[in-house]
């Protein structure tokens, strides 16, 4: 009876599932805030080093503005070399690069240097959410993909919110250079850690055949197809006239904005506008990252309970999605604050409601073909991040002509709303799309 018992338990011990997804996940989290810090660095250089480098508002939009160019245009060939080439050689590659050219950042003696390491880092950085998101919807079910694509991308903001101190403390130190060494050497130290822990389920020592089953149940895929889906710009098109695809892009866009300010102009804007001192800077540039940490984390968790409530798919990932670009337009109420407590409170809430958006790429996980989700991220990105394009140049454009923020806070607003208009008259039904 013994024996038996004790080889009913060991069967029992057996089928347990291992969790090794949420290892995966701890890694994206810790890649994407070193992602986030390793392009904001310079937003919390910028008020230092635009004096030191003589460069002016509206060169300092340029600036900003410079990572996106090459981030939007190397999007659909960065998707196009993760589906080739899987996530795990893709990640590396992006991350060791891009702090590579972090650090280089550092070293530079005037604009066109600047500018330089700026086009690389955009470069080098353009496959990870593609990539994120490939992971999230190979290692989770689909009812668990919501919260885990907010857990990873409360690293965007918690880097800021936990560090900005320290690294305004650096700044004010060892001088704004120093911020760039010290945040490239974190990353590429975190690319090597990368390369020794990331396996595809198929090829990971560590996760048993029960978690694999509840993955695939889920909608999860087991492992990469073998075959890589060639490159077409037929696929491009067709994937660029799917409703979903380019509804959701826009949302993002308009989302993204609220985030650009936030990560650019949002050191300055306290500095300048509100006239604020670097410790003071520091402390209340903490308040609205946080908020956005929780509205990423409220975001996953209610769209994820809603899925479970209502088997909407639809509903669970748009819902939370329309009201946070509605509480992103309430930044706007910045312009007739006159407390700096109120006014870090209106910023607070408009940048939780920010986090929330973040589920977009929840959605394009749902909807995008599972032979072409790195095309399929790549094309989303590209969209969604023009915003880096254009908000950095508006704002700094806004700033140089009539030297004050109003209208720049006007335009977020205005943006937040063009989001809410698309997720509610284009995105439609989500649903896995098929291309053949």
């Amino acid at each position: 009876m013994s024996q038996s018992a004790a080889g009913a338990f060991g069967a029992a011990k057996s089928t347990k599932r291992t969790r090794v997804r949420f290892v995966i996940l701890a890694l994206l989290a810790i890649g994407t805030l070193i992602n986030y810090l390793d392009r904001t660095v310079l937003g919390i250089a910028a008020p230092v080093m635009t004096k030191e480098l003589g460069i002016d508002a509206a060169i300092m939009g340029l600036v900003f503005s410079a990572f996106s160019w090459t981030y939007a245009v190397a999007q659909i060939p960065g998707g196009v070399f993760l589906d080739r080439f899987g996530s795990k050689l893709t990640y590396f590659l992006a991350l060791t690069f891009w702090s590579l050219f972090t650090l280089l950042q550092g070293l530079a003696v005037g604009v066109k240097s600047l500018l330089l390491f700026r086009f690389c880092l955009g470069v080098s950085e353009a496959p990870c959410f593609p990539t994120n998101s490939r992971v999230v919807s190979t290692w989770f079910p689909q009812h668990e993909r919501a919260r885990a694509t907010g857990i990873y991308t409360v690293g965007e903001y918690l880097g800021l919110a936990c560090f900005a101190p320290a690294l305004f403390w650096l700044m004010g130190n060892f001088g704004w250079r120093t911020l760039f060494v010290v945040v490239g050497l974190v990353g590429i130290g975190f690319g090597i850690v990368w390369w020794m822990m990331y396996r595809e389920p198929d090829q990971s020592k560590s996760v048993n055949q029960a978690e694999l089953d509840y993955i695939a149940a889920g909608g999860g895929l087991e492992k990469r197809s073998e075959k890589a889906t060639p490159f077409s710009w037929s696929n491009v098109g067709k994937l660029m006239s799917v409703r979903q695809i380019w509804g959701a892009a826009i949302g993002q866009f308009a989302g993204n904005t609220t985030l650009v300010f936030f990560l650019t102009w949002f050191p300055t804007y306290l500095a300048t506008e509100r006239h604020m001192g670097w410790l003071k800077v520091g402390f209340f540039s903490i308040m609205p990252f946080l908020a956005a940490a929780v509205g990423v984390m409220f975001g996953g968790w209610i769209s994820d309970w809603l899925l479970k409530r209502t088997g909407s798919a639809s509903l669970a990932r748009k819902a939370p999605i329309i009201f946070g670009l509605l509480a992103a337009s309430t930044i706007i109420g910045a312009n007739y604050a006159s407390s700096d407590a109120v006014v870090i409170a209106i910023l607070s809430f408009a940048f939780f409601g920010q986090g929330m958006v973040g589920l977009g790429w929840t959605l394009i996980s749902d909807v995008a073909p599972k032979n072409l989700m790195g095309l399929t991220g790549g094309i989303f990105n590209t969209c969604s991040n023009l915003a880096g394009i254009v908000t950095p140049l508006v704002i700094g454009f806004i700033i140089s002509a009539t030297g004050s923020f109003f209208y720049a806070l006007t335009y977020v607003a205005a943006a937040a709303l063009l989001g809410v208009i698309s997720y509610v008259f284009v995105v439609g039904e989500v649903k896995r799309v098929e291309i053949d």
